[in-house]
């Protein structure tokens, strides 16, 4: 097996497993760039992921192939609605935003898996009929050596992941908004004194940030797991987190740490077909994406400074 032929199996499967991750971690900029410590990011890529795959049951039968693509609108809106939770607690009631994203947390597993056994009568979902496949991006999959690299066997939410982070990128920096979302993060009084209803941008982010986690579940639930259970997301939230901080709290950062995630979590699907890694215990390569996040983290991050008024709540007047 040549280096190409190595490539070719190992980055599309990257691609394929990162868009999850980047997703949420872009969701999870957002929140922290506004000030509002947002580690519920797992238990929101958990309702993502149930209202992804019950929408799409529901609707499969009329709509067909479409399904998974309004699921992922609906699975956004659900977990924008739910991270509300999040948003009161920490802006309006000044509650801990670390307390409040872990009560999300615990709160997205218990619900999600009532709602199920209330449903279903048992602990999953039957398995959708129609996922986001593995496709060949027209035109560009045929061109020599990058086509079969790049190109190939890719869900189109891979390419839409990257898109996203790009323009998010923009709006975070090139626009008022993005003035507005990040002066209420850094210096929040002063944003005050200029008029900026720094509560109101708070919530805008919260709500974002729970509609992108929740875009993250529903494809993760809709590309690589096709069916909802409890433990549908089992970490990825938190390697989603993971990613933002080793990204320092940037979407195109938070994008190429999320994209290195997808690779070391991509080794436990592709190890068995690569010579150097098919002898190697596949216990090894499943702890591989989370050893790897604790690596870079502690070692290679470097100084990486959250927004100043980060996880501190405001109120008004006060310094």
């Amino acid at each position: 097996m040549s280096f190409l032929d190595i490539l070719a199996i190992i980055i599309p499967a990257a691609l394929y497993t990162a868009a999850p991750l980047i997703f949420t971690a872009l969701g999870g900029v957002f929140s922290e760039k506004s000030g509002v410590i947002n580690i519920g990011l797992e238990g929101l890529m958990l309702f993502g992921a149930f209202a992804g795959v019950l929408t799409t049951l529901a609707l499969q039968d009329v709509v067909g192939a479409a399904s998974p693509w309004i699921a992922i609108l609906v699975a956004a809106l659900a977990s924008a609605l739910f991270s509300l939770l999040h948003a009161v607690a920490s802006i309006t009631l000044r509650a801990d935003q670390t307390v409040s994203g872990v009560a999300i947390n615990l709160l997205a597993v218990g619900l999600t898996v009532f709602l199920i056994r209330s449903i279903y009568g048992k602990g999953q979902t039957d398995f959708v009929d129609f996922r986001l496949n593995k496709e060949d991006l027209p035109f560009l999959s045929d061109i020599p050596v990058i086509g079969d690299i790049f190109f190939s066997q890719v869900p189109y939410t891979s390419y839409i992941a990257i898109l996203v982070a790009i323009i998010a990128w923009y709006f975070i920096y090139k626009t008022p908004f993005g003035l507005r979302l990040r002066s209420v993060g850094e210096h929040p009084m002063a944003a005050d004194t200029m008029g900026i209803n720094v509560n109101r941008m708070r919530y805008i982010a919260v709500l974002l940030s729970g509609a992108f986690a929740g875009i993250g579940g529903s494809v993760y639930a809709l590309s690589i797991s096709g069916n909802f259970t409890g433990g549908t997301i089992s970490g990825q939230g938190f390697l989603a987190l993971a990613a933002m901080i080793f990204g320092k709290w940037h979407p195109i950062g938070a994008m190429g740490a999320a994209l290195f995630f997808g690779f070391a979590q991509s080794l436990s699907i592709t190890g068995a077909q690569i010579p150097f890694l098919k002898d190697i215990p596949s216990v090894f390569l499943l702890i591989a994406p989370y050893v790897l996040t604790i690596l870079a983290l502690t070692g290679f991050v470097g100084r990486a400074e959250a927004p100043k008024a980060s996880g501190i709540p405001y109120v008004k007047g006060k310094r």
